[in-house]
């Protein structure tokens, strides 16, 4: 066989290889003038350690005991006599190459470091892009969930740190004093009036009481002031006449036998605070279109068990709501003269009426706040027979007077998220609005929008 010759002395192949370890022949003459000076063995001795370890696995423990003599600076020759009589021969060209191997460490190690870089930039883009989504997505999901905020047009805004709770009572002496008393308790409460509408003023027994418990048990070192407003005649229209000397623009109005848990009546308060133009309140209702006779519309109206079932509502009921004070001065100034004419007759159906109101006004759908509330009292005018028969003649009256259907239909809910287990989808929002979609537990408010309302929840309010 024809060997290889390189600067005059043989290179051994495989054949030769294995001619030579079965002969037991030294070839330690013939390398030892090729393996080129000290200093370049020395530089890859290191290198050929870590081969030697390397391909332990497929040399034995012969390979690593040649790299461990080579590392330890002993003859190269040795470091191929595997103990056995057998030697492997020694090339040049692996030599020659290990300066090279340090090098390509080098340049291996740089390429890394670029290809570090990339990466990082490529990573910062791309937190850049998911954070200007989350900034236009901030800046639309109150739209798109039907929650247009607004800032209030009033001619002159007042404070929003607190409320005041409007009490509409009857000849319900007992459970106004626990009213007040409990509303009292509520750190943003800031002022407390009853709608008096009886014949007979109230007993200077019942002003001493009331004014008592409201500094017993108001927490704020500011007590709510406290205030009668009275009445010539029973009228329901007397809810929603206008008040001097508010001082905030919030509203809170109420039956004299609901009771909202302070922590849920702030969390709406909340709520109301960045969309002020909107009724949020706690009671939803529904309408929908019944059917068409000689052109002309007829709607329905539905309480508590058609707003569960089809998970949509366009109304909250004023008798546990916020809104704007200046609603009151529209309801008596600027809405049809006819509507409250109508309720006057009728003795009922205000509540729908200012909530077509405020939908007219708004063009905007009201906010229902998810919260238990309390019914201390017995059953009002809702149990009476024939209740949604003339709650549906109310509504169509309403809407033949405005010529059309302000009402607009939803399916969100406001949820205080940190009374959830569950935080599929909700927003954030503070008192400048909504400012951002998703969120782990944080200071400021929580709400989460539901898109179905079929939670099963317990229908206490049937009105």
């Amino acid at each position: 066989m024809k060997q290889r010759v390189r600067g005059g002395h043989p290179i051994p192949n495989c054949t030769t290889a294995r001619a030579v370890a079965k002969s037991g022949d030294p070839i330690r003459s013939d390398l030892a003038e090729t393996r080129g000076t000290p200093s370049l063995f020395d530089g890859a001795a290191a290198m050929a350690a870590f081969k030697g370890v390397r391909d332990a696995t497929s040399t034995g423990a012969g390979g690593v005991a040649a790299s461990v003599a080579m590392a330890a600076g002993g003859s190269p020759d040795a470091a191929l006599n595997f103990g056995d009589g057998a030697v492997l021969p020694h090339s040049p060209a692996k030599v020659k190459a290990a300066p090279r191997g340090r090098a390509s460490s080098w340049s291996s190690l740089l390429l890394l470091l670029g290809r570090t870089r990339k990466i990082a930039k490529v990573r910062l883009v791309l937190a850049a892009g998911v954070l200007l989504t989350l900034v236009l997505l901030s800046s639309q999901v109150g739209p798109l969930m039907g929650w247009n905020h607004q800032p209030s047009s009033s001619a002159s805004s007042l404070s929003r740190d607190g409320y005041m709770v409007l009490i509409n009572t009857w000849r319900h002496n007992s459970l106004l004093k626990k009213a007040v008393a409990h509303y009292a308790s509520c750190p943003k409460t800031d002022a407390i009036h009853v709608v008096w509408s009886e014949n007979d003023p109230p007993p200077e027994s019942l002003k001493t009481y009331l004014r008592n418990i409201i500094v017993s048990r108001s927490k704020n070192s500011h007590k709510p002031k406290f205030q009668f407003d009275l009445n010539e005649e029973d009228n329901l229209n007397n809810r929603f006449n206008p008040i001097n000397g508010l001082t905030n623009d919030a509203i809170f109005s109420v039956d004299d036998d609901l009771l909202v848990p302070c922590s849920t009546l702030e969390f709406a308060f909340t709520v109301w605070q960045t969309t002020p133009d909107t009724m949020v309140g706690f009671v939803p209702r529904m309408h929908w279109l019944d059917e068409e006779k000689n052109g002309v519309v007829y709607y329905k109206y539905g309480g508590w068990w058609s707003v569960w079932w089809t998970g949509t509502y366009s109304m909250v009921l004023s008798k546990a709501a916020f809104f704007h004070w200046k609603y009151l001065d529209m309801y008596t100034y600027k809405m049809p003269s006819t509507i409250r004419d109508y309720v006057t007759r009728e003795r009922n159906c205000e509540d729908i009426a200012m909530s077509l109101l405020v939908a007219n006004v708004t063009q905007a759908p009201p906010i229902w706040v998810k919260g238990k509330i309390h019914e201390i009292g017995s059953n009002g005018i809702s149990s009476l027979a024939g209740h949604n028969k003339r709650r549906n003649n109310c509504l169509n009256a309403f809407i033949s007077l405005y010529g059309a259907v302000p009402l607009v239909s939803t399916n969100i809910k406001a949820v205080d998220a940190r009374e959830e287990w569950f935080w599929d989808r909700y927003v954030i929002m503070d008192k400048q609005g909504i400012v951002a979609a998703g969120c782990s537990p944080c200071s400021v408010h929580s709400v989460k929008a539901e898109q179905s309302m079929k939670d099963l929840e317990e229908p206490e309010l049937m009105a």
